[in-house]
């Protein structure tokens, strides 16, 4: 049941990187289409959706099979609920497309997704015991609506990020197109994170660690030490650290010692090569295209209506966003009183959390009070997400809290 569960993710991910594909090419095909170019529009773009509601119903059997297989919902590491994350924005953009009928948000939903579904792959994802504070059906649905929530807030973000290259100028360097770049390149870095993972994760690559783990009550004093194995190579080390196995390199310095815990370092380590392998995508691109990236996308997207763009950004933000707060505050305040006592301990996961809650609703005042319509509402939107993905890659990999078992 395991390995058909895993077999019909692999397939959701091909079909969701096919119907990208072929959104691709209804929105840019139509420039040198011989055919009508609506109707060369609206064929790709028929096929990519059919293309994208059989890799939805795939991913729907893969979280069914695994649910059977674990007795539990899938909803408690890193790669459930990523995978769970991916597909609620497959679900999102369907349900704004059978709305709008806008093909090129299949063009920028479904990568996204892709993106996802392959980030959570990097993670482990054998099915083991529960900790005891995730042995509550509250986390099930605490996780569960907060993956929905997050997922429908990427569909805004896709919006927004469209409206952003459909109409900012880009023959002129300015603030905004260095901040839409500087956008891109974080989604990048996620990219780069999945191929150095895949690329570089061999048992020659590891490298083993040993370091001391200080008592906190008395200073230079070891409480006892501890083992730790790299996966990619190393660029960060522990704090103290001896080379038991020894890798292809050896650490450029030493982790900051305000990170603490056991895979502090390790998380740290996986972070600079994310953010560098993202940067050299960032730098191929630019080298391919001889233009920013952002200017190479514009003219797919000259025949797209920028007030339809905002009012999907605003719509699929409207309904993520009370769904987020039901389960990012709601029901995380309920979890946590059932599973540590207290509704509420500033743990990091928690404190980021309220700070996604605090932006977007922060979002829905500026633009019901104040008007902030167009492009200050489609920042925003990208904004938000991008303060999403610090939630969940910086956060569980990096900053260690009651959360860290995510980042396992």
């Amino acid at each position: 049941m395991i390995e058909l569960s895993g077999n019909l993710l692999l397939g959701a991910f091909i079909l969701y990187l096919i119907a990208t594909m072929l959104f691709t090419v209804a929105i840019t095909g139509r420039k040198w289409s011989n055919r009508d170019p609506e109707e060369h529009a609206t064929k790709y773009g028929r096929i990519g959706m059919v293309v994208s509601l059989i890799g939805f119903i795939l991913h729907l059997g893969q979280i069914v099979l695994r649910w059977a297989a674990a007795g539990r919902s899938p909803t408690s590491n890193m790669f459930e609920f990523i995978s769970l994350f991916a597909f609620f924005i497959v679900a999102g953009f369907l349900i704004l497309y059978y709305l709008y009928r806008l093909t090129i948000l299949g063009a920028f939903s479904m990568p996204l997704a892709a993106i996802m579904l392959a980030y959570a792959s990097v993670f482990p994802k054998e099915i083991t015991p529960l900790v005891p504070s995730l042995q509550n059906y509250w986390l099930q649905i605490h996780v569960s609506t907060v993956s929905l929530g997050e997922g429908i807030l990427a569909i805004g973000f896709a919006a927004g990020l469209m409206y952003l290259i459909r109409t900012i100028p880009q023959k002129i360097r300015s603030k905004s197109t260095f901040m839409l770049e500087l956008t891109i390149s974080v989604i990048l870095m996620m990219i780069g994170f999945i191929v150095v993972s895949f690329a570089l994760q061999s048992p020659n690559m590891a490298t083993t660690f040993e370091f001391p783990v200080y008592d906190a009550n008395n200073p230079g004093v070891v409480k006892e030490m501890q083992q730790v194995e790299y996966k990619l190579p190393a660029i960060a080390g522990p704090q103290d650290y001896t080379i038991i196995k020894e890798g292809p390199m050896k650490p450029l310095f030493e982790t900051p010692t305000f990170m603490h815990g056991l895979d502090a370092a390790r998380k740290f380590n996986t972070v600079i090569w994310s953010v560098m392998s993202g940067l050299v995508l960032y730098g191929l691109l630019r080298l391919i295209l001889r233009k920013r990236i952002a200017a190479a996308m514009q003219p797919a997207m000259d025949d797209i209506d920028p007030e339809l763009l905002d009012e999907i950004s605003y719509r699929a933000i409207a309904i993520g966003y009370p769904i987020f707060t039901l389960g990012g505050l709601i029901f995380a305040m309920i979890w946590a009183h059932e599973a540590w006592g207290r509704f509420w301990g500033w743990d990091p996961k928690e404190t980021w959390a309220l700070i996604v809650w605090l932006f977007y609703s922060a979002y829905l005042h500026l633009r019901l009070s104040k008007g902030w319509l167009g492009e200050k509402s489609a920042w925003m939107a990208v904004v938000g997400f991008v303060i999403i993905l610090i939630t969940l890659v910086v956060v569980n990999l990096v900053i260690v809290g009651l959360h860290s078992y995510a980042g396992v």
